[in-house]
């Protein structure tokens, strides 16, 4: 669809309020799967940190009481 003016453009041939609506509301659901994705990265590395230092701690729980026997 070809529009003489910006105007004509922004109107989009009177379905202006629809379209720009579905753009606005597109744009927020982005957002906000963007923001909600890097949130649940850094709460997994964050968990995955505690587990290994968790393994660690066992391990030498272990080798004490190998060397302890």
């Amino acid at each position: 669809m070809a529009f003489n003016s910006f105007a004509e453009f922004l109107n989009m041939g009177g379905y202006a309020f629809y379209v720009w609506l579905s753009y606005g509301f597109t744009a927020v659901l982005l957002i906000i799967l963007t923001i909600n994705s890097v949130k649940m990265e850094t709460q997994i590395i964050k968990q995955i940190k505690q587990r290994i230092k968790r393994e660690a701690k066992l391990k030498q729980a272990a080798q004490r009481r190998k060397e302890e026997m």
